[in-house]
């Protein structure tokens, strides 16, 4: 009898098994596939690669602008006839950027707003700087004393304190001495490069014009631009470690939920391969309601019917051993017999006897054979749709006699048969199911009778279709207590008058093997008579094969 095992066992844990679930390949996929897509998102917050252009390219139009206004208004009022060359009035250059820029607002650091402007002279002399005419310095608030900073608070001081991530390819296209050069030729120059403290800034230098002296240059610089970049990049860090929060945790859930059931399913079955159990239970998996679930009563049931199989083929092998013993007891005592005693008469019945024993085993074990290589051939076979009505018919002529000779028994079909019997199935199985019966109807018909093969199509609403095909025979009939277990393996009870051992008792056994497999149904009843019972019908219905919805035909066209 096969064994059975339960691994429902929530105490017992592997060493290991944190590591092993790191191991598991599925949970790398979960984890991988999650993190992914937050690592795009890293990537595209972090880059802002086409913000920055954008935001580049208007500063630059922004502070060209104000260059220019300002520019115009040093030329007219910052500026000094000179004898024989013009020059500026550093002074009044100074006192017209004092009053045309105002001061940084007080608390702010300086250059968080607003523009830098320097004005060089012609030798690259600094004449006036906004920074130094304010004071400017570099200060750092501290918190007040007592004051309780939230998480976001606390990530938005240090990245103010790291000030620039440069996570972003970047080279500074110009200097600030090829920017007073170019400017002091007369041309308007633009460019991106870093200050004195580090900072990348977007800068215009403006040449300084009076008729056609160029009396000094004017250089615009912000660092306004990194200076949002790096505010939404802080701004969007909480956000970030809460994706990243939310997407660890639903990877280790969904591993968890997914890739440790699987596991448990493959220790389960890697210990029945080792054990050689047959049976596999997991409760706790199978009653889960979803596709994991599914897949763990699969499992038991594949399980179980592996099992069922292994014990149909256990009890097999003691009833072929037991049948087979039978006729092998009355050969040998037909023998020892033999030996006793010296009455030629006597001693050819005897070795009738033993020829009889022998006949039968034949039949017994080319049965067994049949009945063990049934179930392997419908499992490999290839089904198709197969017409009953025809085979049928091909069927019983074959048991037509030859010319000139005469047949025991009869075997006849009925006509017109139908055109719609067509099941699906494969046509060797369910030709050995008619062979089986038809033998088995002439085997217990009487001299000169006739085994009689119908087929009917029968329709019994939505889903209900089948063929039903009727195998009738002239014999003694099958006692009522009977109609059922005739079915089962060796069955060889035969009524009076019937010749014993030309059955082995597996051929209506595999009959109701094969119909089984194609979902249709056996059963026996006894034909009534006007004097009792006067022969046995067995029946067999198989479910019609489907067929295909007629397409409907495109309008014709008028």
């Amino acid at each position: 009898m096969a064994s059975d095992i339960d691994t429902t066992r929530p105490e017992e844990r592997p060493q290991g098994e944190f590591r092993a679930f790191l191991r598991s390949r599925i949970t790398r996929i979960i984890f991988m596939s999650n993190l992914l897509g937050l690592a795009v998102l890293l990537l595209g917050v972090l880059l802002l690669t086409e913000l920055r252009a954008g935001l580049t390219e208007a500063q630059v139009r922004n502070l060209r602008t104000q260059g220019e206004l300002i520019a115009n208004l040093l030329i007219e009022t910052g500026t000094v006839q000179g004898d024989p060359w013009p020059g500026l009035n550093e002074p009044a250059v100074r006192e017209v950027l004092r009053r045309v820029l105002p001061p940084v607002a007080e608390g702010e650091r300086f250059g968080s707003s607003g523009t830098r402007v320097r004005v060089f002279a012609p030798d690259g002399t600094p004449v006036a700087d906004t920074d130094v005419i304010y004071d400017r310095l570099d200060e750092t608030p501290l918190p007040q004393v007592g004051e309780n900073e939230n998480f976001t608070d606390r990530i938005e001081r240090a990245a103010a304190r790291v000030e620039y991530i440069r996570l972003t390819p970047w080279r500074p296209s110009i200097t600030l001495q090829e920017e007073r050069q170019r400017a002091l030729l007369g041309e308007i120059t633009k460019g991106q490069r870093l200050n004195e403290l580090g900072e990348r800034v977007v800068t215009v230098s403006i040449p300084i014009r009076r008729v056609q002296s160029v009396l000094g240059v004017l250089t615009l610089e912000s660092a306004d631009v990194e200076r949002i970049l790096v505010a939404e990049r802080a701004a969007m860090i909480p956000f970030t470690l809460g994706a990243a929060l939310v997407t660890l945790l639903s990877s280790a859930l969904l591993a968890l939920f997914i890739g440790r059931p699987l596991k448990r399913l493959a220790g389960a079955a890697d210990r029945l391969r080792i054990t050689g159990a047959t049976r596999l239970s997991l409760p706790d998996v199978s009653k889960r309601k979803d596709e994991i679930g599914d897949l763990g009563r699969s499992v038991e049931l594949m399980t179980e019917a592996l099992a069922d199989r292994i014990d149909a083929n256990e009890n097999f092998a003691a009833d072929v051993s037991h049948e087979i013993k039978n006729p092998l007891a009355s050969i040998r005592s037909a023998v020892d017999a033999a030996r006793a005693v010296s009455d030629p008469e006597r001693q050819a019945q005897l070795l009738e006897i033993v020829a009889q024993d022998v006949k039968r085993l034949d039949r017994l074990i080319t049965d067994i054979a049949r009945a063990s290589r049934i179930e392997a051939e419908t499992a490999r076979g290839d089904p198709g749709k197969v017409d009953l009505a025809k085979l049928l018919e091909d069927m019983v002529g074959a048991y037509a006699p030859a010319p000139g000779e005469t047949s025991d028994v009869t075997v006849l079909f009925e006509r017109p048969a139908p055109k719609d019997a067509v099941v699906f199935g494969q046509e060797g199985p369910i030709g050995q199911v008619f062979r089986n019966l038809i033998d088995n109807a002439r085997s217990f018909s009487p001299e000169g009778g006739a085994v009689r093969v119908a087929v009917r199509v029968v329709h019994e609403g939505k889903g209900g279709d089948f063929a039903r095909a009727v195998v009738e025979d002239e014999g003694p009939g099958i006692p009522e207590e009977n109609l059922e277990t005739i079915f089962q393996r060796f069955y060889t009870q035969r009524p009076k008058g019937t010749a014993f051992g030309g059955n082995s008792g597996l051929g209506l056994s595999i009959v109701k093997q094969i119909v089984a497999a194609h979902h249709g149904r056996v059963y026996a009843q006894n034909i009534a008579g006007g004097a009792g019972t006067v022969g046995a019908r067995l029946v067999v219905e198989l479910p019609l094969a489907p067929q295909p919805k007629p397409q409907p035909r495109p309008p014709s066209r008028s």
